[in-house]
C-alpha cells in the first residue's frame, strides 16, 4: 500500500528514477500516450461490459459506453472521459502508485480464478452457471492493458495530471481524485465539483512543446492511426473519429462487398477496389483474425516501393506496427490488410516486438491461406488470376527462395510462350507439360525484352522446327527464378541456349524450314569451307574463342554461343551488369554453312581469301550476333559497314541487271 503523509503520498519503487525511464526511454514517440490512455478507457468499458453481461447492475445502466476526449487549445489542457468501470479513492491509490501495477492484469487473473472455481462445482451448479459462466468471454479477452505502465506515458506531454474516478458498483459510490506532477508524489483525495457520474476523467496540463496535442486534428490523426478501431465510440470534442468497425472480427458471411471495399479504401487510400480479399479467422496453431486485400494495381517494389509494404500488426484492436514486414514473405508484399492477434507478447512499452514464435507461426499461416487463396483463384476464375499476375507477377516470383512452398509457388507461375497466340496470353508450368510431346521432360525457355525479340532468337530455330514449346521470359528475374527452381515434378528447367546437339534429336521435324535446302558441299567444297572458318578466326581474333558448324540454325546464318555451353546470354549480362563489369565475352562464333551468305562468303574465299569484302562480311556477321545477345558496344561501326556492303551490293546489283 502507498504511503500517506498528510494528502501527499510517494510512489512505489525508486519513482523518480523509473518514471524518467517510462516517460523519457520506453517510449520512442511521444504520441503514443494517447494510445495507452485510449486502450485504457477502452480496458476500463470492457471490464463493466463483462460485469453487466454477468448480470451485475452498475450506477446508471442507461449511460452509453464511450470515450470522450475534449481539448482546450488556450489552456493548453487535453481531458479524455470514459464512462467505464471507475476505481475507488484505495485503487487509485494502487493502481495508479504503484509502478508496473496493471489493474487489467489483475482483473484478468480474478476472472480466471472465477471460472476456475466454477469449472470445480458440482454438475447441477455448472448447468444451472453455463450461461453466465461463459457470458460473454470475448469481453475480458478483449481487454488491452497487461503492463501497468502505459498510464505513465502521459508524463512525456504533460506537467500535471488529474485523475477523476467514480466507481460504477457500491452502494452511494463517491468519486475521487488522484493528481500528480510525475516527479515522485501524488495525492488522492475526495474529488469537489464537477466529477463523472460513472468511470474515469483524465485530465492533462500539455507541456510547452506538446501544445499540439491540444489540436482537433492532431488528436483525430493519432486516434485513426493507433485507436481506429476500439470497440466504443471515441468521440473529439463531440465528434466520433473511429467510424470504421474492425471488419476483420467480424464473422466473414456477416461482411458485405462493399464493407471490404470501403474499409480497403480507408486503409490504403487507395480510389479503386481491391481485386481480392481474404479474410480469415485462425484458432491454431495460434490464434488470430486477418483482413488480406489483393490491390487492382501495380506498385514499384523494385524501386520507390521498395519499403512500402507489410502489414499492420494489431493487438486487440490497438495498432502495434504498422507495416510489419515479417507477418509476410517479400514475395506477399503486394497484400494489403491487418493482422490481430490475442496471443502476441510485446516488450513493455507495447512499440515493438518481443522474438517469439507466435509471430512466426502467423506468418506460415498466411503463407499457407495465402497460396491456398492463389491456387483458387487460378482454379475457379482464370481471368482474374491472369489480372492478378500481370500486376503482381513479377514480385511474386521471388518465391523462387522460399524452400518450403517451393512445390506450390511453382505452379502459380505464369509465363509467355512459343505456342500462344500472342504477348498476353500466359500458361502454367502443369499446362506447358501436358501440352508437351511424348519423352519430353524438360521445360525449355528462353530469355528476351520482348516476344518478337524471343521469336527471332536463333537459338529457336530448332526448337520451332520440332515443335518444341518454349516459355518467353521477359523480366531479368525470370532466369534467376529458373536457374534457383532447377526442377518441377521431376521436369529440369533449362535455357535453349545450352540445349546439346542432340538435345532434340529423338523428336521429328514439324516444320520445315523458310529457305530451301542447300545442296550438300563436295568434299573440296567441305575442306575450303574448314579453311574459311579458320580465315574467320584469323579475321575476328580475340573476339571470339573459336569458329564452327552450328547443327542448331536453320534459317540464320550465325550464333555465338558459351564454348561450355553452361550459362545463357542473357543470365552471364545480368551478372557483369550486378559486378559492374561492362567487357565482352568471348564466345563460340557457329556458323551456318547452309546459309546462302556463308555459301556466298564461301565463293569469295575460294576466290581471294585476303579479300576485304570476306572480312568486312565476318565482321559483320560477329557485330550482329553480339547485337542479338546485346553486348554490342559500337553501333555506329555496325552502321557504317552495313551502309558501305549496302552500296557495293546495289552497285554490283545494277551491273549485273545492267540497270
Amino acid at each position: 500500500m502507498a504511503e500517506a503523509g498528510n494528502n501527499s503520498r510517494q510512489f512505489r519503487a525508486e519513482v523518480r528514477k523509473v518514471l524518467h525511464i517510462l516517460t523519457n526511454s520506453l517510449y520512442t514517440n511521444r504520441e503514443i500516450f494517447l494510445r495507452e490512455l485510449v486502450s485504457n478507457a477502452s480496458d476500463a468499458l470492457d471490464k463493466l461490459r463483462y460485469r453487466m453481461n454477468r448480470g451485475e447492475s452498475p450506477s446508471l445502466p442507461d449511460l452509453p459506453l464511450e470515450i470522450s476526449i475534449s481539448l482546450d487549445k488556450d489552456a493548453k489542457v487535453l481531458t479524455i472521459a470514459d464512462t467505464g468501470l471507475g476505481m475507488t479513492a484505495e485503487e487509485l491509490a494502487e493502481n495508479l502508485g504503484t509502478i508496473a501495477r496493471s489493474g487489467s492484469e489483475q482483473f484478468l487473473a480474478d476472472v480466471a480464478a472465477e471460472n476456475a472455481a466454477k469449472a470445480t462445482g458440482s454438475a447441477a451448479e455448472a448447468a444451472s452457471d453455463e450461461e453466465s459462466a461463459d457470458a460473454k468471454p470475448a469481453d475480458a479477452a478483449n481487454i488491452i492493458g497487461r503492463f501497468g505502465v502505459g498510464f505513465y506515458s502521459v508524463f512525456m506531454v504533460a506537467s500535471k495530471v488529474e485523475v477523476t474516478s467514480r466507481p460504477a458498483f457500491g452502494d452511494n459510490a463517491e468519486a475521487s481524485v488522484w493528481i500528480s506532477d510525475g516527479l515522485g508524489t501524488f495525492t488522492v483525495e475526495p474529488a469537489t465539483g464537477d466529477a463523472p457520474q460513472r468511470g474515469t476523467v483524465i485530465k492533462a496540463w500539455l507541456k510547452d512543446d506538446a501544445a499540439e496535442f491540444a489540436e482537433k486534428f492532431r488528436v483525430e490523426s493519432v486516434i485513426r492511426k493507433h485507436s481506429a478501431f476500439v470497440p466504443f465510440p471515441v468521440l473529439v470534442d463531440g465528434e466520433r473519429v473511429n467510424t470504421q468497425p474492425a471488419l476483420w472480427r467480424e464473422p466473414k458471411f456477416s461482411v458485405t462487398k462493399e464493407q471490404y471495399d470501403s474499409f480497403y479504401k480507408a486503409l490504403t487510400y487507395d480510389a479503386k477496389e481491391p481485386l481480392d480479399t481474404l479474410h480469415l479467422s485462425v484458432d491454431a496453431p495460434v490464434q488470430f483474425n486477418a483482413l488480406l486485400f489483393t490491390p487492382d494495381s501495380a506498385q514499384d517494389f523494385f524501386g520507390a516501393d521498395r519499403e512500402f509494404w507489410g502489414l499492420d500488426l494489431y493487438a486487440r484492436r490497438v495498432l502495434i506496427q504498422h507495416r510489419n514486414k515479417e507477418l509476410v514473405p517479400e514475395y506477399l508484399a503486394f497484400l494489403k490488410g491487418v493482422v490481430d492477434t490475442e496471443d502476441l507478447p510485446l516488450n513493455i512499452s507495447r512499440e515493438t516486438l518481443q522474438e517469439n514464435v507466435v509471430l512466426r507461426k502467423i506468418s506460415q499461416v498466411l503463407v499457407k491461406q495465402a497460396l491456398g487463396h492463389l491456387e483458387k483463384l487460378a482454379r475457379d476464375d482464370a481471368e482474374k488470376y491472369s489480372r492478378f499476375w500481370n500486376l503482381h507477377g513479377k514480385v511474386f516470383k521471388l518465391g523462387y527462395h522460399d524452400y518450403v512452398n517451393r512445390e506450390r509457388i511453382c505452379g502459380l507461375l505464369r509465363f509467355n510462350s512459343s505456342t500462344l497466340a500472342d504477348a498476353d496470353a500466359l500458361t502454367s508450368l502443369d499446362e506447358y507439360m501436358a501440352r508437351a510431346p511424348e519423352g519430353q521432360k524438360i521445360i525449355w525457355y528462353v530469355a528476351a525484352p520482348n516476344r518478337e525479340a524471343a521469336r527471332l532468337n536463333p537459338h529457336m530455330e530448332r526448337f520451332r522446327r520440332k515443335g518444341i514449346e518454349v516459355l518467353w521470359l521477359y523480366e531479368p528475374v525470370d532466369e534467376f527464378v529458373m536457374d534457383s527452381l532447377a526442377k518441377y515434378k521431376e521436369w529440369e528447367f533449362k535455357s535453349v541456349e545450352t540445349a546439346a546437339d542432340d538435345a532434340l534429336n529423338e523428336f521429328a521435324d514439324k516444320e520445315q524450314p523458310k529457305n530451301e535446302a542447300a545442296a550438300p558441299l563436295s568434299e573440296d567444297d567441305s575442306a575450303s569451307f574448314d579453311a574459311l572458318m579458320e580465315r574467320m578466326k584469323a579475321i575476328l581474333g580475340e573476339k571470339v574463342t573459336d569458329v564452327r558448324v552450328s547443327h542448331r540454325l536453320a534459317d540464320s546464318p550465325a550464333v555465338l554461343v558459351s564454348a561450355d555451353g553452361g550459362m545463357s546470354s542473357s543470365m552471364e549480362k545480368l551478372l557483369k551488369v550486378m559486378q559492374k563489369d561492362d567487357s565482352i565475352p568471348v564466345k563460340v562464333l557457329e556458323v551456318n554453312r547452309d546459309h546462302p551468305l556463308l555459301r556466298s562468303m564461301l565463293r569469295i574465299y575460294k576466290a581471294d581469301a585476303d579479300d576485304r569484302i570476306l572480312a568486312d562480311m565476318t565482321s559483320h556477321l560477329f557485330d550482329a550476333s553480339l547485337l542479338l545477345d546485346g553486348y554490342l558496344k559500337d553501333p555506329q561501326a555496325l552502321a557504317a559497314r552495313t551502309g558501305k556492303l549496302l552500296e557495293e551490293a546495289a552497285a554490283w546489283y545494277t551491273e549485273v541487271r545492267k540497270i
